[in-house]
């Protein structure tokens, strides 16, 4: 099963468009390492990448929400901050009871349905609002 950005799922926001492609690479690098049987050597790398740079996209689209007065910013950041928490609620876990296969399932669904329903059903409304307040 290979993620792959498609156009479908372009906000309008080029910079935002990168940022949730590169989410999608890296999903698709845990997922073709699972594929392998090297999950869990991947997933410690992936866990790192995302504790900074979902912080990093996170802020760039709620800067991008407050600049455009989006009325869905209060909801669109209470989801942001869920993931963050869930995040780093599985991270705490593997430091504490270390790595196992069961976190590499966890994080592929967390990727996958958070992930995968936030760019195409949440980010896609920020993208319309957006678009349709263009100067």
């Amino acid at each position: 099963m290979a993620i792959e950005w498609r156009e479908s799922l372009s906000i309008g926001v080029d910079a935002i468009d990168g940022q949730h492609k590169e989410l999608l690479q890296r999903f698709d690098k845990l997922l073709s390492a699972c594929k392998d049987g090297k999950g869990i050597d991947e997933l410690k790398g992936l866990l790192d990448f995302l504790s900074d740079y979902v912080l990093t996209h996170f802020r760039d689209e709620e800067s991008i929400q407050r600049q455009h007065r989006y009325p869905g910013y209060e909801e669109h950041k209470r989801l942001h901050e869920g993931f963050v928490v869930r995040l780093e609620t599985l991270k705490q876990e593997i430091d504490t009871q270390g790595m196992a296969v069961h976190h590499v399932m966890e994080t592929n669904n967390l990727l996958l349905k958070w992930l995968i329903n936030h760019i195409s059903v949440v980010d896609k409304e920020l993208g319309k609002f957006l678009q349709g307040n263009k100067p």
